[in-house]
This record gives C-alpha cells, structure tokens and sequence, in this order.
C-alpha cells in the first residue's frame, strides 16, 4: 500500500480516517479551505502511525459499509484514547457511537439527500452557526442510525429518521453527525467543519500557500542536493506548477522535455515553448514526435488501445530524450494528492481509477530514478493557487484539463492528421467564444469532439457530407463530479454557425448535456 504524504512541518494537522465514502476528498478540501493542513489515510492505519503523525483532531468519514454487520469496518480503538477531539461523520458517527458502548441498528426508515435537523441543543461545534430551536437544511445518507448513546453523549440534533442526528461530548470533544457537512447541499456545513478544527481542536489556521510554497523549496533542495531532475513537461497545470517550483529551488539542475504528439489543442506547443524557455528561463527540451504518433495510431479505434499506444511511445521518446541530455537522478511528476488516495484502495483490492500516467507507487527499477513530486499534497484548486503564487500566467494555470492521450480520445474511431486539424479548429473556435462570452473560468473543462459519423446537409445550392462534431462543457470543482454548463440558445447558435461556416468538413454541431457521476475521475 502507498503511503499518503506527511507535511511534518505542519504542527498544526488534522488526520481523517477513509472508511470508502465517495465525498472523503471533500472533508479534506474542507478543512484547508479553513487555513488547517490535514490528511486522508485509510481507516486501517497503524496506530503506531497515527501517533507519529500526532494530529490535533481526528475526523472519521463516512462509508457504504453497515456498522450492525459484524464484519464492518472500526476504527483503532486509540483514536478515542488519545485525548484528542474525534468528529464522525455519517459511518464514522456510527462506529464511534457503537465503539463506545452505544447501539447501531438497521433502519426502515432511511434517509437520502436533502434533510432537516432539529436544532436541540447547542454544542461547541454549533457556536455561531446553528441555535437551539432552529432547524436546518443537511445532506443525508444512511439506512442505520444510532439508538442509543454511548455514556457521556447527549443529543443535540435530530431528524425524522434519525433521534441522534447529531450528538456531543463537550467534555471529551467528541461529536457524531449522521450528515455529511462537507457537501455544498448542507449550506453551513464548512462552517461547522471549520469551528471543528479551529474553536474545538485550537488550530490557528495558518496553513498557506506562500508557505507550503517555501516549505517545499527548502524539501527539493534537500532532497536533489547537486543531482540532476527531467520534468515531463505536457503544457497542462499540474507538470507546469511543479516545473516552475522545482526550477525556483535548483534552477538549472532542471532540464524540462516536452513531447508533442501532434494532438495538443491549437496553439498550446508554441505557448509552452515560450512560456518556459522565454518567461522563466527553464532548460527545455523540445520534441516533434507528430509524425511517430499519429504514424502508430493510424488504423487504431479502441479507446483504450490510443491511450496505451500513447502512453507508450511517450515514454520511449521521452527516455530518448533524456539520455541525449546525459540522464539524470530524479524524475519530476506533477502528482496531485487526489492520485496518491485513488491509488489505494481504503476499503480492500487495489484501485480501479487511478490515472494510468501517474507512477503513484513509485518508477520502474530500470528507470533508476526517484521521484520528485513537489504537488503530492495538494488538490487541484490549491495548485492553481500554487501557480499563480510562483507568477505562472493565468493562460496556463486557469487552462482547463486535458488529458493525455490529447485529441485522440475525443476522435472516437481511426486518429488521421487531416481529423486533428480539423477537430483543432472547431475547438478553437469553441474556446474563443467561451471567452468572448467571459464564461471560460465559469467552466471546468470545455472541449469538441469529432463524431464518427458523416451527415448529409445543404449549404447554399448544393448537399453536403461532411463530419458532425459535438461540444461538451460541465462545472466542477475537482473532477470528481460535474455537471453540463447551461448555455443558452443564442451562444450555441452564434458557435455552431461559425464552426460550419468557418471549418470545411463540418456540417453538424451538436450540445452534450451529460453529467458526470461521482466515483469517476476522468471526464472524456
């Protein structure tokens, strides 16, 4: 199993304990938005861990499992005796409540989606959010439900399914809520979250970005001394923040090489080249592989087989690369801490969705290199925040995601040049109507795919049968969920016309409005 990273510069640190609920990434994101460093590990943590680690609070998720089964997961007995404030969430209330001598049974009368609480008394953890005799909108989740509290507990909210919805011990610090205040569907949830780690657990909340910032300068030096690093440089957010802050702490020790497979969006490999080797001075290797690639996929359809192809010819080049330059000690990845939880499974059998270009668990033997991964604890949303710090321009780091595999996968079937260049051009246009509208930032990822299909249409005197593209766009915050952008009908026919009239070989524009369902962490 692949250990979570440690800041142990952070004195101020929180542990939550993973029992599998698909929201867990969301306590974390929670608690930072509130300046407190804190970590995800699994619930089956050593203690011996987690003293190492010595977190001011501890916070137990939620989780499928179902505490009366006997089998269910617990989590080590410790954790209550360390004498450090404990909050459980939905499962994490349940076990806690059932660990320490109270009941948990299965319920006829489960709970879903929205809910109210009853405001009964007031608690630490209510102090200026909710008041006794309010009631309040929450997220629930559960078909078991606490039946009788552990001595010590008193309740201090309830639902219509649950008498204990939410219950505290003031005295031990101790809290229990059936709801999942880490959701946007429980409006003063961060609110409660952030009087957890800050009132309860007396974090002063200085968790920074300037900070971690110079933290992690201070470890790359520490950790490269006078050895070499390549960094695998794509042009997206993650590999540019990590190269940018790689190359403030060993400056020319670090040699980027940046592989264009002939499947970026228009302009994106003049972008980087500039960026990196004009703006910030970073050694920079670049190779046109256009040719090999598109040469490999040509005939290719499956899915699955364009990332592989890919996948592999990356890696080959980028080695060749790399030994032009003389080879190097340490291997810089982009790595976000979203991949380091994926890539472990906190409820049994090694994970199905972690992103196949992360080397998680570390490189090959072969490669003889470590890893540098100066982003491991971060998410998404803080790397951005990260660049912006380091004065990286806002056309990267507000870039939307693109995997990969490139255009590749948003061509369903056989990958000529002609389709990239086609496809390049509607997404162009698409883009830059985006962000005439003001509504690039509005939206997490925005893309157009080139269908496998030829429609016939009429355009002026004469039929046409041509290609039919359509074009996606959904909110999110992380990846983990998304929704479709609502666009409305005058933006989409101001595009559709211009991609028709602008891009010969498209005679068709349609609107994707799929969502994106939790428990998937790539949108194509």
């Amino acid at each position: 199993m692949t250990d979570a990273p440690t800041d142990t510069t952070t004195a101020d640190r929180v542990l939550i304990l993973d029992f599998g609920s698909q929201v867990t990434q969301l306590i974390a994101r929670r608690l930072r938005e509130a300046g407190v460093y804190c970590e995800i590990w699994p619930y089956s943590a050593e203690p011996a861990r987690i003293d190492a680690y010595n977190p001011r609070a501890i916070i137990l998720s939620g989780g499928p499992a179902s505490v009366p089964d006997g089998d269910s997961p617990r989590a080590p007995q410790m954790v209550f005796e360390r004498g450090v404030p404990v909050l459980g969430i939905c499962y994490g209330q349940m076990t806690m409540c059932a660990q320490l001598g109270g009941t948990v049974e299965s319920s006829e009368h489960r709970e879903f989606g929205r809910a109210f609480v009853d405001i009964r008394d007031d608690c630490a953890l209510f102090h200026g959010v909710w008041a006794p005799g309010g009631r309040e909108q929450v997220w629930m989740s559960h078909g078991d439900r606490v039946t009788r509290l552990p001595p010590g507990f008193r309740a201090v909210g309830t639902s219509e399914g649950a008498p204990y919805a939410a219950f505290a011990d003031d005295e031990r610090k101790f809290y229990g809520l059936m709801f999942h205040p880490e959701v946007v569907h429980t409006p003063h949830g961060a609110q409660l979250l952030a009087n957890f780690v800050r009132s309860v657990a007396g974090c002063t909340g200085n968790w920074t970005m300037a900070g971690y910032r110079d933290t992690q300068v201070a470890k790359i030096r520490a950790q490269v001394g006078q050895g070499r690093v390549i960094c695998g440089l794509s042009g997206g957010v993650d590999s540019s923040v990590a190269a940018v802050l790689i190359h403030e702490a060993i400056g020319d020790q670090l040699t980027c090489i940046y592989v264009d497979h002939g499947l970026m969006r228009a302009g994106e490999s003049e972008d980087v080249v500039r960026t990196f080797r004009d703006r910030f001075n970073i050694k920079l290797v670049h190779r046109d592989a256009s040719d090999l690639f598109l040469g490999a996929l040509d005939g290719v359809t499956d899915p699955e087989a364009k990332r592989k192809t890919i996948g592999r010819l990356f890696i080959e080049v980028f080695e060749e690369e790399a030994a032009k330059v003389g080879g190097a000690d340490f291997l810089a990845q982009g790595t976000l801490y979203p991949d380091v939880i994926e890539s472990v499974s906190f409820t049994g059998g090694p994970s199905v969705t972690i992103k196949s270009h992360h080397n998680v668990g570390g490189l090959p033997a072969r490669m003889r290199m470590q890893l540098v991964e100066p982003l491991r604890e971060l998410f998404k949303d803080e790397v951005r925040v990260l660049g912006r710090e380091l004065d990286i321009p806002e056309a990267i780091v507000g870039r939307h995601p693109f995997p990969g595999p490139g255009l590749a996968i948003r061509i369903p079937g056989a990958v000529t040049r002609e389709k990239a260049d086609l496809l390049r051009r509607v997404d162009s246009i698409y883009l830059e109507e985006i962000r005439n509208a003001g509504l690039y930032d509005a939206i997490w990822q925005a893309f157009a795919v080139l269908l496998p299909v030829r429609t016939v249409g009429v355009m002026g005197d004469g039929r046409t049968y041509d290609m039919a593209c359509a074009l996606r766009a959904v909110t999110s915050t992380d990846g983990m969920t998304a929704e479709f952008y609502p666009f409305d009908m005058g933006f989409l026919g101001r595009v559709a016309n211009r991609i028709v009239n602008e891009v010969r070989g498209v005679n068709r524009v349609t609107y994707d409005i799929t969502s994106k369902p939790p428990g998937t962490i790539e949108w194509e």
